[in-house]
């Protein structure tokens, strides 16, 4: 049988975006920036070109140049049967997606409740060329108006790939609007929104207003929607044009024009999805490999359903925690991916010290289900750090007694003074006077409505141990660590188990720009090494393992 015929050692090499790469090369810090740093698999390395020569021997990867030269000799009977294109952490998921947002990388850093992900997380985000959310959720709006001026502030005006978090809000519908106003207001350019099952009002206001269209007819958006999914049945509003009687009723309150609202019927009102998979906090704890083939059908078949002149971004969250994660997110076709629980432990988190190392000692498994503050009644539940805490466990309790009395005063005396001794760690009416405290300032028609409804009282009383288990971890209140609330998936235990032994291993080294990038990088070496083995190149263990590195 006739062997592969002999070649060129200069080649034509495909095209390569750019005269040497995309915004800047990313390299070792202390190295020269215009130069990949170290070998890849192969030891070659991923920002070089590949050229794969097949021979009697088999396959084997070889160096090459810009100008098309090999970096070695062809044996007698070796042919070049192929060349992989240099592979950037930057191009790994869609390009659309950076020139849309402003980012160096198809990366985002999520949003943590009630502030941990801060104002100091999101600027070194967003500068490092990521996406960053701040974490808005379960913050009063005047607290959220700080926030947001401290990043504009310290970002400039002509800085867009940031945002802020609206999450569904059942139990204080009102503050859905209010954040939508401030945001508006403020010029806020992305909202990640969260814990909706189903379109409110405030989302369609936000995803509406402003539109326009260009010169060339396209439609501009003035405020971008990423919207956080784990079910087909709520992915597919939001990948939809607004309802009808959405628009009508916020053009009738004066907050749309009938202009914004028409050109509304022809975009979705979100083009950026997340499937979430299992992730912590709020999450239903899908399986990624099930949830996102089917939601990328969804938007390629609504696409095609509505017309859209642009393609639909379908991103993945929840998981990802190391290369081969992000790796595999990006191989299955998903345009960018968002991290949550492995920054709650960088420097920038407004987790406490106490909470950060708690959570850099988790494993994969030491994570548990928990009720929901914000949807306690509702039976919805966040996955939160079960290792050194009994929150989970404490927090089940007080749902189990919801459950079974209709009041606080319905419950046996014994087991209401057990539940103040054992969880609450006060007595009802200490915690039922701070509660009213709180609600005459921030809603004082949850007080009317427990007036009224014994069982409510009883629901606001429980969420104060959940809220303040949040509070406890923020502030790291020692006495109470054992009611921390920490969200959290199991991507944080797999990121500790990948940074063992390395510079991100201690707490205090880890912030997030360099967990975005090793995770980005390690993703670029992972798919270069999936490519090389789908060639026929043997790779040895070195070649299928990223290490973290100081990068910049």
């Amino acid at each position: 049988m006739k062997g592969p015929s002999k070649v060129s050692s200069r080649v034509s090499l495909p095209a390569i975006q750019g005269k040497t790469s995309p915004i800047g090369i990313l390299s070792s810090a202390g190295e020269d920036s215009s130069a990949p740093a170290y070998a890849g698999p192969a030891g070659i390395p991923v920002r070089a070109p590949v050229g794969l020569m097949a021979g009697s021997s088999g396959v084997r990867a070889v160096t090459m140049a810009r100008d098309g030269s090999l970096g070695s000799r062809s044996g007698p009977d070796e042919a070049l049967i192929g060349v992989l294109p240099p592979i950037y952490p930057e191009w790994l998921g869609d390009r659309s997606f950076n020139s849309a947002h402003g980012c160096r990388f198809p990366y985002v850093v999520g949003e943590m409740a009630r502030g941990i992900a801060s104002v100091d997380m999101v600027i070194a985000g967003a500068k490092a060329g990521f996406m960053a959310f701040f974490g808005s959720a379960g913050l009063p709006i005047p607290e959220i108006d700080d926030a947001v001026q401290n990043i504009q502030a310290s970002l400039g005006d002509g800085v867009r790939n940031w945002g802020a978090n609206l999450i569904h809000s059942p139990q204080e519908s009102h503050m859905e609007m209010d954040f939508a106003e401030l945001m508006l207001t403020r010029g806020v350019s992305n909202i990640s929104a969260s814990a909706f099952m189903r379109l409110q009002p405030a989302i369609v206001y936000l995803s509406a207003k402003g539109l326009k269209r260009a010169a060339d007819g396209s439609i501009l958006r003035r405020t971008h929607i990423f919207a956080k999914i784990s079910r087909v049945e709520v992915a597919r509003p939001f990948l939809s044009p607004a309802p009808e009687n959405m628009l009508a009723a916020l053009v009738e309150d004066g907050k749309l024009t009938p202009d914004e609202a028409a050109l509304a019927r022809s975009v979705p009102v979100a083009e950026d999805v997340t499937v979430e998979a299992d992730s912590g906090g709020h999450t239903d704890n899908r399986p990624l490999p099930v949830l996102l083939p089917m939601i990328l059908d969804l938007a390629r078949s609504l696409s095609a359903e509505h017309g859209y002149t642009r393609a639909v971004r379908v991103g993945v969250g929840g998981g990802l925690g190391t290369p081969s994660a992000i790796a595999a997110a990006f191989g299955m076709g998903a345009a960018y991916v968002v991290t949550g629980s492995v920054n709650q432990a960088a420097v920038e988190s407004a987790l406490s010290d106490d909470g950060r190392r708690m959570l850099a000692e988790a494993s994969m498994t030491d994570v548990a289900m928990a009720p929901a503050a914000d949807m306690f009644e509702m039976g919805v539940e966040v996955q939160v750090l079960k290792r050194g805490t009994m929150f989970a466990q404490r927090g089940k309790e007080l749902y189990r007694i919801f459950r079974t009395y209709d009041s606080i005063e319905s419950i046996p005396d014994e087991e209401r003074v057990s539940m103040e001794q054992r969880i609450l760690g006060r007595s009802v009416a200490e915690i039922w006077h701070d509660t009213v405290s709180f609600f005459k300032r921030r809603d004082p028609r949850e007080i009317e409505r427990a007036a009224q409804d014994p069982k409510h009282k009883m629901a606001l009383v429980f969420r104060w141990y959940l809220f303040m288990g949040a509070q406890w971890a923020r502030s790291g209140e020692e006495d109470r660590r054992g009611d921390y609330q920490i969200w959290c998936g199991p991507a944080m235990g797999a990121f500790n188990e990948w940074t063992r032994g390395s510079f991100l291993e201690p707490v205090d080294g880890r912030t997030t720009v360099q967990i975005g990038l090793n995770l980005m990088e390690g993703a670029a070496w992972l798919t270069r090494a999936h490519q090389l083995r789908l060639a026929g190149v043997p790779l040895g263990p070195a070649d299928n393992t990223f290490s973290p590195r100081q990068l910049r």
